[in-house]
């Protein structure tokens, strides 16, 4: 795959300001979590599609829910685009669930569990010694 040039990049950039601003303001769909936000954006260089990474805080059905109400809205969401960025075409938005910020946290967690752990060990181990 190709490197992004600045003109790609800052069309990404414009395409997930908006769309967070949109999802964020205009959609009034129950089933969309009240902490979604847009990660990241993926314009092709043709224009044609765009993926929109997209993080929920909450559980598994709220994730599911989030994506169907953001599917349901795409046609909406991809017009009111159109209005607010001036491109030549308008790209198709596909929605991808992005888990990498549930997961940063998961694997911090651990971190800090052997992290404690080692140090409860280190305790214990001084204790026996001045025993």
């Amino acid at each position: 795959m190709r490197k992004n040039s600045i003109k790609n990049t800052r069309i990404n950039g414009e395409v997930q300001k908006e769309l967070s601003k949109l999802i964020q303001n205009e959609i009034k769909d129950p089933r969309i979590a009240p902490m979604t936000s847009v990660v990241a954006v993926e314009v092709a260089p043709d224009l044609k599609t765009c993926k929109a990474y997209i993080s929920v805080l909450g559980n598994e059905q709220e994730c599911q829910d989030t994506l169907a109400g953001l599917k349901s809205a795409e046609g909406y969401l991809r017009r009111q685009l159109a209005h607010t960025v001036n491109l030549r075409n308008t790209p198709e938005i596909r929605f991808v669930l992005d888990q990498s910020i549930a997961y940063g946290v998961t694997m911090s967690k651990l971190i800090d569990d052997v992290v404690s752990g080692i140090h409860r060990e280190e305790g214990e181990e001084e204790n026996e010694s001045e025993a």
